[in-house]
């Protein structure tokens, strides 16, 4: 797989061009975050509480205690794509060492592997937290662990289907034949041809992990106050929608834009990835070019 190609391809998907965009504005607002913010996120001015939208040097207003909502919204993206992207590696070492684990050791430990990856996969996210959480409290590490542990034993499900077709394929058997060791196949074989499937599904990760960490830390199991996130915000706002429904929204926004933009993002990096569709997506676009140039 060539990154230029399917990285054309990519922008070429409409799918792909939008999910881009999106998740670019996701990452642009965590690195602005990262040198200024309109205001301190966590400074409580109650004087200037309950502001609206452009009203007193507050682009998009304030909440009852005065804490300037853009500002927290940039802040919030920073941590969201933060406990995304360690969730996501967490997920992507649990997975790849279940999935290796069940195709390369002996038959029986690799059944016991996939009868505990099955199980691990009945325990939904939220559970998995509430036992971190009862055990080490609320935190950032708390959330990420748990959508790690959980999307990880999903991603090793997938990842050992494929490994397992890469490993009878003839080239693998043609390398073991010639004397390669089993980690240098997986170096070389296994785990490049399995790359792009992965890249897909941590894609796809990542927005299970934008929608988990939001969805903790409005439960009260992601980082403690004063730490600002999308979450945090929905929880503390949610008793006055009716009077302020603006300072509901844009958090509310903010999870569902960053969530499409990566499930955009998957859709278009596994039609970028499918040599299968590039020809095939080229073979409809050529009667197309004739018709326009007679």
């Amino acid at each position: 797989m060539r990154i230029p190609v399917v990285a054309r391809a990519l922008l070429r998907s409409r799918s792909g061009l939008a999910g881009t965009v999106l998740v670019g504005v996701l990452v642009l607002s965590a690195l602005v975050s990262l040198v200024w913010t309109p205001y301190d996120p966590t400074l409580a001015r109650p004087q200037d509480g309950w502001l609206l939208p452009f009203s007193g040097g507050h682009v998009l207003g304030t909440d009852r205690l005065g804490r300037d909502e853009l500002s927290q919204l940039l802040v919030g993206a920073r941590a969201t794509l933060l406990t995304a992207v360690l969730a996501a590696a967490v997920a992507a070492v649990v997975g790849l060492v279940l999935a290796l684990t069940a195709v390369l050791v002996p038959r029986w430990i690799g059944a016991a592997v996939v009868q505990l990856t099955d199980v691990l996969i009945a325990f939904p996210v939220l559970l998995i937290a509430m036992i971190l959480t009862a055990v080490y409290g609320g935190s950032t590490w708390t959330v990420v662990g748990a959508v790690g542990i959980g999307t990880g034993v999903n991603l090793a499900r997938v990842a050992r289907a494929e490994a397992g077709r890469v490993l009878n394929t003839d080239y693998v058997l043609a390398a073991h034949a010639a004397g390669s060791g089993t980690w240098r196949t997986v170096r070389k074989h296994l785990l490049p041809n399995i790359a792009p499937t992965l890249v897909v599904q941590l894609s796809l990760v990542l927005s299970v992990a934008v929608l988990a960490e939001a969805a903790l830390s409005f439960l009260g199991f992601g980082a403690p106050a004063p730490a600002v996130s999308w979450g945090r915000m929905l929880h503390e706002q949610q008793q006055y929608i009716a009077a302020r429904p603006l300072l509901v929204i844009w958090p509310g926004l903010a999870v569902a834009a960053s969530v499409l933009g990566f499930n955009l993002l998957g859709d278009g990096l596994r039609e970028a990835a499918d040599a299968r569709l590039r020809v095939r997506e080229a073979a409809d676009s050529r009667p197309q070019v004739r018709e326009a140039a007679a």
